[in-house]
């Protein structure tokens, strides 16, 4: 066969995402606070975008194309909350496939340093030159001038550098303070560290013991029956009973009572109260030190009852940014441009942010229609609770606003709505179902509310088991395996039958 060159026309179809179609995905995936950040960025990025600070009273409509600003009516975020409201009690009211449509593409690819003290006076001066910057004047709260929060590490020098006036004392005790986890326990090995310092391992003891000492109680502990032991004698209730059980630990776990009884030599009340005591300690002493704090959840959609007991669905435009593309300020930069790398610039930075604008709308618009469907397709949660608590995949709510599953994914991924009855988590009403008698379906979650009821109405002297709650559940016609409500016991915590009884019984 001859070797040859020749030409070959192909066709063929592939799918390719444009940045801009990339950006829209990430927008639909963010929350309201993660879109704040990401559009603040393109702010300071895009000097064609500007923050619409104007108050959603004032009304009116911006100018038209040929002037500064484009429409509201262009980006959800910058219209009044209102606006994105819809009655959901009545179908030609929620948002249709016909309703600010979704661009073709996009629904393709869905389917595929120090504060200043401000010391200054009026005769001061405006400025004071020196070490320490200004003296000028602060009108910042008082809030903001608020010293941050003494970690472990601070609270220990401080004491440290009060007890211990040795030099060589506090130099083993910072090295001791180094070597503490983030419980307070101490980590390495002593013998290690008195080689490393070239002294005895009996004054690094003799200091430990001394350390030990230091608030909070339990901090400097090699284990946990130090850890409990250390707290016990700063209260003075470490006397031999409470050491024997402090030695037998692995019985307390296994709620061994009467061997505990035995060993310790006490009687049923004084065991309950010491096993008391052991619960009121604290195994991890430097947790209210240092800690991460926890940020309050910030509802993306909020669900209110309106006029005739109606629902009402919106935005929570409080954290929503609204931005407005200064269509003015690109006219009169794009006349004075000279070169033609200027020219593309400022094409392509319009380009951005009209995009930007639209996809911001997309996002609003999508959102509406998800969380409008989850809420007309769970309307008995909210009006009665958890028990009616219907089964729901995204394909139910993907088929009923017509778009792809994967596109409600995206929407229900980190988004919360604030309801009447709590702030829950979009993915909270998407349950699995439990077949039932008579072709009836019931929720996963309908269910687990079911079983900590009965277990919350259990006495002492009758524990349900699991095949009791079993037959408890089918008489309601609730078709479910054994296995099946372990399960969702353990996810709950909650702890068997056996031990349910047995801290009954210790508590009696």
């Amino acid at each position: 066969m001859a070797v040859t060159q020749r030409l070959d026309l192909r066709q063929h179809q592939s799918l390719v995402m444009t940045p801009q179609l990339q950006q829209a995905i990430k927008l639909l995936q963010l929350s309201n606070l993660e879109l704040a950040a990401y559009v603040e960025d393109e702010l300071e990025r895009n000097p064609l975008l500007e923050r619409d600070e104007r108050d959603e009273g004032d009304g009116g409509g911006d100018e038209d194309a040929s002037g500064s600003r484009v429409d509201r009516d262009a980006a959800p975020e910058a219209v009044r909350a209102d606006a994105d409201t819809h009655d959901l009690t009545r179908s030609d009211n929620l948002p249709s496939s016909n309703d600010a449509p979704l661009d073709t593409d996009f629904e393709n690819v869905y389917d595929n340093s120090r504060a200043d003290d401000g010391l200054a006076g009026a005769d001061m001066g405006s400025h004071i030159g020196g070490v320490g910057g200004t003296f000028e004047g602060d009108d910042r709260g008082l809030e903001e001038r608020l010293s941050e929060k003494t970690t472990l590490r601070q609270h220990l020098l401080d004491q440290l550098n009060l007890d211990l006036r040795d030099p060589a004392e506090r130099i083993i005790g910072l090295h001791l303070v180094e070597m503490l986890d983030d419980s307070g326990y101490l980590t390495g090995d002593l013998a290690t560290l008195a080689e490393r310092l070239g002294c005895d391992v009996s004054a690094i003891e003799a200091v430990l013991g001394k350390l030990q000492r230091f608030d909070p109680a339990g901090v400097f502990a090699r284990s946990l029956r130090e850890c409990l032991a250390l707290q016990l004698a700063e209260r003075d209730r470490l006397d031999p009973a409470m050491a024997a059980m402090l030695d037998n630990l692995p019985l307390v776990a296994k709620r061994d009572f009467a061997a505990l009884r035995k060993l310790c030599g006490v009687d049923d009340d004084d065991l309950a109260e010491m096993i008391a005591e052991i619960k009121a300690l604290n195994p991890k002493p430097a947790e209210a030190y240092d800690f991460d704090v926890a940020e309050p959840i910030v509802p993306d959609i909020l669900v209110r009852r309106g006029p005739g007991n109606k629902w009402l669905v919106e935005l929570n435009s409080d954290t929503l940014p609204r931005v407005l593309v200064n269509a003015r300020y690109s006219t009169v930069v794009s006349a004075r441009a000279r070169s033609k790398a200027d020219r593309e610039y400022i094409s392509q930075q319009l380009q951005s942010a009209n995009w930007l604008v639209k996809s911001l709308h997309q996002r609003a618009t999508t959102i509406l229609k998800v969380a409008s469907e989850i809420l007309r397709q769970q309307d008995a949660f909210f009006r009665k609770g958890v028990r009616h608590l219907r089964p729901l995949t995204l394909r139910d709510i993907a088929e009923a606003i017509e778009m792809h599953e994967s596109t409600v994914s995206r929407v229900t991924t980190n988004k919360y709505m604030a309801t009447p009855r709590g702030i829950y988590e979009l993915k909270y009403f998407f349950t699995a179902s439990i077949s039932g008698a008579n072709g009836e379906t019931h929720s996963a979650e309908a269910v687990r509310d079911r079983i900590k009821a009965l277990i919350d109405r259990e006495t002492g002297a009758k524990i349900l088991s699991d095949d009791t709650i079993v037959g408890l559940l089918r008489k309601d016609g609730v078709e479910i395996a054994r296995r099946t409500v372990a399960k969702y016991r353990e996810a709950m915590r909650i702890p068997s039958s056996v031990q349910r009884r047995r801290d009954k019984a210790v508590r009696v």
